[in-house]
């Protein structure tokens, strides 16, 4: 009989070690003097934005609806506009406004653009808030709904504000939309739950357990499998990712779907898939390199696609050290002279105390820069989004700058002494994917 040798501790220690990892519902939640819990939003912001939709519909005028380009921007904006309709705002004065490529709501052309369709009630929906003048120049009303990271002050002037930011887990704007507005309509609940799980999953992922604080949709997913909901959730995502920036096609046949197996067989959502994959796939196997304190890992890819953010939560759940803290992936390709990049917290740092928080490590980054204008000149789309999920669009020079600051590409002057076998010995790139995989 053969006999097992047991395996010395080198060979189990290359085993990789499980990394725990609790529910998101989980996340401990924020509770106010009498002790309730502050769910998705504070109470009073979600009172102000049931009564300006109220508001809004009384009043019968010129409305525009602008929401952001992704499943959870694009589902909270259909969730609105159903239930405005279903208060009865005519439909004919509902319009949507879709920010061109590389825009923002805060920049002129965006503001002019806004400013054309006349609106006196204006809904920015998950497009992140930021401090800056209102929203357009004209008299309007406006609401923001988000839950991006803001400080308390960061909305545009004149405007009110419902986020979801400080009051975890956090929800998203499709969920908070979802729950500010199925209170104002009997029928919100039976026709938009499929949009609330879509843009919920696609922020947060399909393995999220629809428990307290979430809602309960059971009913939902006896309607429409989950496999249905998300798939519709890729198909509406690809479209803004294209090197065509196609949102306005993702948006239409959202809103004329009257459930998520209506978008399985849109053609030009599937011809939108198949060119975003291959595209991922032509640049996902680009090689890292990483800080000269192994706390970030950087991949630099050019495409004209909006391919980053899916090639950072791809190596984020693969590359795993005790020292990494963050994948960032620059892409080159998207916009004339700037780089886009996107940041996420890898699996391996994901149950670290205190938390990762990506926009805390950009900012201090920026801030050890031998030139202290490199902060502004970064500009106000620098370190914007989640505190696990954050990114910037920079210009060229300046990420450079910030790459030059990080020492991609070189040992710490640590490792540098420990492996130098000579007095001339050159430093070499220490922290490679085998460090990070593990050896088999």
């Amino acid at each position: 009989m053969k006999r097992t040798l047991p395996l010395s501790p080198k060979a189990a220690n290359t085993k990789k070690r499980r990394i725990d990892i609790p529910d998101y519902h989980l996340t401990p939640s924020a509770h106010n003097e009498d002790g309730e819990i502050i769910w998705p939003a504070p109470a009073d912001q979600i009172e102000s934005a049931r009564n300006f939709i109220l508001e809004c519909v009384a009043a019968n005028e010129k409305t525009l609806i602008v929401p952001d380009k992704d499943a959870d921007g694009l589902t909270s904006g259909s969730i609105l506009q159903k239930t405005l309709v279903l208060l009865g705002l005519g439909p004919a004065l509902i319009s949507v406004h879709l920010l061109q490529k590389g825009g923002n709501i805060h920049g002129d052309e965006e503001r002019a653009a806004m400013a054309a369709y006349n609106p006196s009630y204006i809904f920015i929906l998950d497009q992140g808030s930021r401090k800056s003048p209102p929203v357009i120049s004209p008299p309007h009303k406006a609401l923001v709904i988000d839950h991006h990271y803001a400080l308390d002050d960061d909305l545009p002037q004149h405007s009110l504000h419902v986020t979801a930011c400080n009051s975890p887990p956090v929800s998203t704007s499709s969920l908070l939309t979802y729950l500010i507005c199925s209170e104002l309509h009997e029928q919100v609940s039976t026709a938009c739950d499929w949009l609330c799980i879509m843009g919920t999953h696609g922020d947060l992922g399909n393995t999220l357990k629809w428990q307290p604080p979430f809602p309960d949709m059971s009913a939902a997913f006896k309607k429409y499998t989950k496999k249905a909901i998300n798939d519709a959730v890729s198909l509406i995502n690809a479209p803004r990712r294209t090197s065509s920036y196609q949102v306005r096609a993702a948006w239409d046949a959202l809103t004329a779907a009257s459930g998520p197996g209506d978008l399985l067989s849109n053609r030009t959502l599937l011809a939108a898939r198949a060119e975003v994959n291959a595209e991922v796939e032509r640049c996902t196997h680009t090689a890292p390199q990483f800080s000269s304190d192994a706390k970030i890992a950087v991949f630099r890819i050019s495409s004209a696609a909006q391919i980053h953010p899916v090639i950072a939560t791809r190596w984020a759940g693969h590359l795993s050290s005790a020292k990494l803290e963050v994948v960032l992936v620059a892409n080159e390709g998207y916009l004339p002279e700037m780089v886009n990049f996107s940041c996420r917290v890898p699996r391996s740092a994901r149950a670290r105390s205190p938390p990762v928080n990506i926009i805390e490590v950009l900012g201090s980054v920026a801030d050890r820069a031998p030139d202290t204008t490199l902060r502004k000149r970064l500009g106000d789309s620098f370190a914007r989004g989640h505190k696990e999920a954050s990114g910037g669009i920079v210009p060229k020079a300046e990420f450079e700058e910030l790459m030059n600051i990080l020492e991609v590409g070189k040992k710490s002057e640590g490792s540098q002494r420990k492996s130098r076998k000579g007095k001339d010995a050159r430093p070499q790139q220490g922290n490679t994917l085998l460090n990070y995989f593990g050896k088999k």
